[in-house]
């Protein structure tokens, strides 16, 4: 049983857009490896033959000619990225392989060797999207009364190849949001670490400190990941006294997704793990920020439409089943229900938002309260969704989207950054009063 407080649930009563819009930038570029294939008909080469081709090509230079065509290539790509020379050389390291067969190179000839298998990709050309938000762990230079913050934003490029990137802002003290100016500049993670599982690979990656947040991609470095990272829900999460951000995230190999772990504590290093049990083979799992009862927490969608509450003992283990939750009960959200986030602690109880999905694949954003010492009980939900695409945010790579993968709590409002027809981002405030007073109680607490 459930009953209506009277209120109804209007934008315009507690919602605050901000119209801070964070668009993809074709411009952006990092180096990625570059290996060039043999063609169908070339049954006789192979890609390591063309490889070493290219190297016999550049070994056949005089010197002087050599240095010069170096030279060339630095001057045409001068100010698109740090330390390009290194690049060139690390490239180089990896492909002594196909070095063998050829004689000592030098300098010049591994660095223009190295500059052949690289290639720049334009990471966020298409979208930049489904954003989420956590504390930064360096206050320093925040607003009176504010917060710095870091976003997490997915980027999509050339094949609909998804990667990681970042931003930081401020919050001021009346909820007022601001982003860092973004760099011009970027470049992917470095490999620093790779263990094998059963599973898959644990990786660890990490970021240069003399470039900006906004500079940093993670790009897909495992077999599971080739074809995407996606939809990071990012949480500042408590542990023993300390704050590790961590985010579950889809990893999508062109055929099959899995769930899988990220984890930082100062957004230099990072470490990635699959997810194991019946349950990570879903998408869109999100983390609550503390344990509960001693046990890690989860929200997560194990059958395409509900969501369950799911426990696991060591974080990397979740298996189906857990406690049924919600499913989808309002016309906005008949096709389906997921999680826009990890919960937020309220005093009132757990803030969770969600997404549903209705008539012509619409998505909205709704809100539901669960219980602080119980969540598997719903004290109020959302008979309508609070976030819906404006006329202004209809149109883009996908039509009629609004989604996001986490907000913030900030004083007595939510800080809601908030994706846009999967192409580009924008930024809310929610009053948090307003939003539980609109939603509908549930007298007897009951999920599904």
């Amino acid at each position: 049983m459930h009953k209506q407080t009277g209120v109804a649930l209007s934008q315009s009563t507690f919602l605050n857009r901000q119209a801070l819009y964070l668009r993809p930038d074709p411009a952006r570029v990092v180096v990625r490896r570059f290996g060039p294939q043999a063609e169908p008909k070339d049954l006789n080469h192979t890609d390591r033959i063309r490889a070493n081709h290219i190297v016999e090509r550049v070994l056949s230079l005089d010197a002087a000619t050599a240095e010069s065509l170096l030279a060339e290539v630095l001057e045409n790509f001068k100010g698109r990225h740090r330390n390009l020379l290194e690049r060139f050389e690390a490239r180089a390291d990896e492909m002594e392989e196909a070095f063998a067969t050829h004689r000592a190179f030098s300098q010049v000839q591994r660095r223009l060797v190295g500059s052949y298998f690289l290639h720049e990709y334009s990471f966020e050309a298409a979208a930049l999207f489904n954003p989420s938000i956590v504390s930064h762990p360096d206050q320093s230079g925040a607003p009176p009364g504010g917060r710095r913050f870091i976003l997490s934003v997915r980027a999509v490029g050339e094949g609909h190849i998804s990667s990681l990137t970042f931003r930081a802002g401020s919050i001021a003290a009346d909820g007022s949001v601001s982003i860092d100016p973004t760099s011009r500049l970027a470049s992917i993670a470095t490999l620093r670490n790779r263990m094998a599982r059963l599973d898959g690979e644990d990786v660890e990656v990490t970021f240069s400190t003399d470039g900006d947040i906004s500079e940093r991609v993670i790009f897909p470095v495992t077999a599971a990941q080739s074809n995407g990272i996606e939809d990071a829900r990012f949480v500042a999460f408590e542990e023993d006294g300390k704050i590790v951000f961590r985010a579950t995230y889809t990893a999508y190999n062109g055929r099959g997704i899995r769930s899988e772990l990220i984890e930082t504590s100062d957004f230099l290093s990072f470490r990635m793990s699959p997810l194991r049990g019946s349950a990570a083979v879903n998408k869109g799992m999100a983390l609550f920020p503390r344990k509960i009862n001693g046990r890690y927490a989860m929200i997560a969608r194990q059958d395409s439409e509900n969501l369950y509450l799911i426990y696991s003992d060591d974080l990397l283990t979740w298996e189906s089943g857990g406690v049924a939750l919600l499913k989808p009960q309002f016309p906005w959200e008949f096709i389906q229900i997921g999680t826009c986030g990890s919960p937020i602690e309220l005093d009132e109880g757990w803030l969770l938002l969600t997404h549903g999905v209705g008539p012509v694949r619409k998505y909205a954003i709704g809100a539901v309260l669960l219980d602080k010492a119980d969540p598997s009980k719903v004290l109020a939900r959302s008979r309508e969704p609070f976030v819906r695409p404006e006329p202004s945010e209809r149109e883009g790579y996908v039509p009629n989207v609004v989604y996001t993968c986490g907000a913030i709590r900030h004083n007595d409002q939510i800080i809601l950054p908030y994706a846009v027809s999967d192409t580009f981002c924008n930024f809310a405030t929610v009053r948090i009063a307003a939003l539980l007073q609109a939603m509908e109680r549930h007298d007897a607490g009951t999920g599904l």
